[in-house]
């Protein structure tokens, strides 16, 4: 049985996504790449052309479901908004295709493919091409990103209910407490 999963790193600008494909033990990106809106100045069209895209993306591909890559903060409030808005646009395309949408923050993005969810963008593309066959040797930081979504997505849907890390990056039906942590990492503890 073969699963696929669409995942998308939204921007106001450059839009990455990846369909990740999974058939018996193999996985592939069968395509990575991005949505570039650098030519188009007009707030609005850029927002119509992403929903138009994705929507092409889906009837092309026929994912199953969906991962997008959720904003966290920024320092600038005007380029928050206009990412906010490509988000936006983005899910309703999914949405309006009656796809299973799922969001993930970027540390549970790179929790799920390194380890920790402070890795570097160079980590997190080096683990990739370890785990999944990619036909092109390399691959933008944005379609990185939409790749590593898509692999966070599908580890979320095979761990065990127990380990799912939630898009906030905590563990679901376990303690996240001090004393769990401590007690699960006694190595990482200095003594006095």
């Amino acid at each position: 049985m073969k699963t696929r999963i669409l995942g998308i790193d939204p921007g106001s600008r450059i839009t990455g996504f990846a369909v990740l494909e999974h058939r018996e033990r193999s996985f592939e990106a069968v395509c990575c790449d991005v949505i570039r809106l650098t030519e188009t100045e007009d707030t609005l069209e850029r927002l119509r052309i992403l929903y138009s895209e994705t929507s092409s993306l889906i009837a092309r591909y026929r994912p199953d479901s969906c991962a997008i890559e959720t904003p966290v903060y920024g320092k600038d409030p005007s380029a928050m908004l206009k990412l906010g808005r490509a988000q936006a646009a983005i899910i309703m395309s999914v949405l309006h295709q009656n796809l299973p949408l799922f969001e993930y923050y970027p540390k549970a993005v790179k929790k799920a493919i390194t380890g920790t969810g402070n890795a570097r963008k160079d980590q997190v593309a080096y683990m990739l091409h370890k785990l999944i066959h990619i036909p092109q040797s390399a691959l933008t930081d944005d379609a990185t990103d939409a790749l590593a979504v898509a692999w966070c997505h599908f580890q979320k849907l095979h761990a065990p209910a127990a380990d799912q890390i939630s898009a906030s990056g905590r563990k679901q039906g376990g303690k996240n407490t001090w004393s769990s942590f401590v007690a699960s990492n006694p190595d990482r503890i200095r003594q006095r």
